[in-house]
């Protein structure tokens, strides 16, 4: 019996899920179908291949549409990624509004994830800019968050890229801390490329230091995880640390050692026809090799070939290397009008590319080009090179002020972290002597009960006429339940038996295959009229009176299999707005065999067409109304039956009032009003749309 019913509860469920999967279906189709729209256009946006316009025109769409997402999380989803990809483009504007916008969204939303890789996005942007300062500080910010949040290989990319830019002005200590800092992250997560690249800077700090066999030594380390990369990720690393040995023996003066390591690259298939820039670097640093150990004629060809390759790749700084290197050429072989012609290009083009070593080292070549002046140009190196010592230190300065500005902030963390321990230790302790309070009442009041049973024996007849009373209120609980079952009876299964009967002494003498259908559908009825005595029994126990789910869907039910035997049209309508299933088990049942009784009243009496039956509500009343076309009344001259009795009882048991409006010929209406209280909904629960749609966002993302 229990399993019977359980699989009824299921099939309702199902069905009240299959009402609402249609709406469900159609807005998921049209989430699912601007979502892909999205993601085209951004990968469209990202594609190299496609003219930039073509690009800018793709994330325009998707700039537009992420703006008029109503979805938080969507527009967040996207605007960080139109972030990341603008800063790929190098479309300036566009990139600081999305990152703006994803910034503030992924604040509000406490998305710190989200949020450290826009930093990350924005020190990059700042970096490209040459403005270190303000790159170091997104990076740092970065940093902080990758911490928070415990992800050592995100965060060990950041200190590779904060390391960087000190390299950058020449804030060689802060670089070192932060990139073993780095390699600390890296080693146990076993991350080959990013430890190549943090051991290769490290060489290049400790080269630029003049540090030459540590820097080599560090090149070595590089060389072992370079070693057991993939070799698809290898691209141009080999040349480049096979480049930064070379020029550490170079910057040394030990030329002859430098130069097996350019050949060895110059000496790589196809490298001049792959990666022409490494290969003009590289070429050009040879030819410098070979002029300072004595080999001119091979040297002044590859220093030409290096410049010719440099120019035709547009690398303004490279060319400006060249021409330098083609000014000291000139000079050792006495030439100083060519000396002094490349030398002024490459003044002009390191001030171009703000390569300051650059322009320094020619100022410094200039006195041995033209002597005469040579007071004007070491004043012009002392003044750029004070000014940018000056910058240099302004710059270090900023960046120890935003380390310490970070350092401070984890200390009023820390404090902040150790107040709220104090406090909860503090909550924890007045919880604790509160317990100890009530354990003290609660003994009191023991003591007061058992000086109180001594005065019991006084009350023994008081109480005895308490549990006459008490007896009495027993039995008229009795009659009231008696009541209730006969009206339960008479509403519920009597009608149901009355409409069968009728259909049977139709079918009584019909033997055709319809009429047998029919006689089966009447015994399937009949089985159904057994189930409901069956739940009446249990309607008995109070947890089962009290939960009537699936209110509206009931009601169609009763009116299908009312209404149609007796061939009696009807309109249902009720008002959606109102969640049916959380008024309470009492209102529903009560007025469901109100409906019940007035539709058999209809087949029974009225010998009506059609049925109209309407539930409404207002903030605190609900109101049915049954009408039907029948032959109608005269409802003070005919006598009420039991039938109305129930109504009136059921009314009055919901505290409402009811009214009945008959005339002869013109139908009879019934209208029932009852008050109401919401209560936490009984429904079954149901799969929730929205959250099958952002799984599926998630996923696609």
């Amino acid at each position: 019996m229990v399993c019977r019913k359980h699989l009824i509860l299921i099939s309702l469920a199902l069905l009240f899920f299959s009402c609402g999967e249609e709406n469900q279906s159609t807005q998921l189709n049209k989430n699912v179908s601007t979502s892909d729209s999205m993601q085209v256009w951004i990968q469209n946006g990202r594609d190299v291949t496609l003219p930039p316009k073509i690009r800018k025109e793709y994330l325009q769409k998707a700039y537009d549409n992420a703006s008029n997402e109503l979805n938080d999380s969507l527009r967040l989803s996207y605007f960080a990624k139109l972030s990341y990809t603008y800063l790929g483009l190098k479309d300036s504007l566009n990139f600081r509004n999305s990152n703006k916008k994803a910034r503030l969204l992924s604040e509000e939303r406490k998305d710190s994830a989200t949020l450290a890789d826009l930093h990350w996005d924005l020190g990059d942007f700042y970096r490209n800019s040459l403005m270190k300062d303000s790159a170091y500080y997104e990076y740092s910010q970065a940093e902080q968050l990758y911490t928070d949040l415990k992800n050592n290989f995100d965060r060990g990319r950041v200190l590779y890229s904060m390391a960087r830019i000190q390299k950058g002005i020449k804030d060689y200590t802060g670089a070192e801390i932060n990139l073993i800092e780095a390699i600390e992250l890296f080693l146990p997560l076993e991350k080959n490329r990013q430890l190549f690249l943090s051991y290769n800077l490290l060489g290049t700090i400790a080269k630029s230091l003049k540090e030459y066999e540590q820097a080599r030594t560090y090149f070595a380390k590089a060389s072992e995880f370079l070693n057991n990369m993939p070799q698809e990720e290898l691209g141009k690393y080999p040349y480049t640390l096979n480049n930064n040995i070379g020029n550490s023996y170079k910057e040394q003066g030990d030329y002859s050692k430098a130069i097996p390591y350019f050949k060895k690259i110059i000496n790589t298939d196809s490298l001049k026809d792959k990666e022409p820039a490494s290969y003009a670097l590289t070429l050009d640093n040879l030819g410098y090799s070979q002029y300072k150990i004595g080999q001119l004629k091979i040297s002044e060809t590859n220093l030409k070939e290096a410049m010719e390759i440099n120019i035709q790749e547009n690398a303004v700084d490279q060319v400006a290397m060249s021409h330098f290197h083609m000014a000291d050429f000139y000079l050792a072989k006495r030439d100083t009008a060519l000396a002094l012609s490349n030398a002024e290009e490459a003044l002009v083009l390191a001030r171009q590319s703000n390569d300051n070593d650059l322009t320094l080292e020619t100022l410094k070549l200039y006195p041995l080009l033209d002597p005469q002046n040579a007071p004007a140009y070491l004043k012009e190196y002392l003044v750029l090179n004070d000014s940018l010592q000056e910058e240099e230190r302004k710059i270090r300065n900023k960046f120890a002020r935003i380390r310490f500005e970070t350092d401070e902030f984890i200390a009023e963390n820390q404090l902040l972290e150790r107040q709220r321990q104090l406090w909860i230790g503090i909550a924890i302790g007045l919880f604790l002597l509160a317990v100890a309070v009530l354990v003290i009442l609660s003994q009191r009041a023991k003591n007061r009960n058992l000086r109180f049973q001594q005065q019991q024996q006084e009350a023994n007849q008081e109480i005895f006429n308490l549990m006459l009373a008490q007896s009495q209120k027993v039995e008229e609980g009795k009659q009231f339940e008696q009541k209730r079952i006969s009206e339960e009876l008479h509403d519920g299964i009597l009608g149901q038996m009355n409409g069968i009967r009728m259909v049977l002494l139709g079918l009584n003498k019909k033997t055709d295959p319809d009429a047998i259908t029919m006689r089966g559908d009447a015994i399937e009825k009949l089985q159904g009229v057994q189930e409901e005595i069956r739940t009446i029994s249990h309607e008995l126990n109070d947890a089962s009176y009290q939960k009537f789910h699936n209110f509206i869907i009931s009601i169609e039910d009763l009116l299908t299999t009312i209404c149609e035997p007796a061939n009696l049209e009807f309109h249902f309508n009720y008002d959606e707005s109102l969640d049916w299933d959380a008024i309470s088990g009492d209102i529903k049942i009560n007025l469901y065999r109100i409906i019940q009784e007035s539709l058999q009243n209809c087949i029974k009496y009225a010998s009506a067409n059609l049925v109209e039956i309407k539930m409404d509500s207002t903030s605190d009343i609900i109101e049915v109304t049954i009408k039907d076309d029948g032959r109608g009344f005269d409802n003070k001259k005919v006598k009420k039956g039991i039938g109305h009795k129930n109504i009136s009882s059921r009314v009055g048991k919901l505290n409402g009032d009811w009214s009945l409006v008959s005339k002869p010929g013109e139908g009879t209406m019934v209208t029932v009003k009852v008050p109401y209280v919401l209560k936490e909904s009984e429904m079954i629960p149901q799969v929730n749309g929205k959250e099958k749609l952002e799984q599926l966002e998630k996923t696609s993302s």
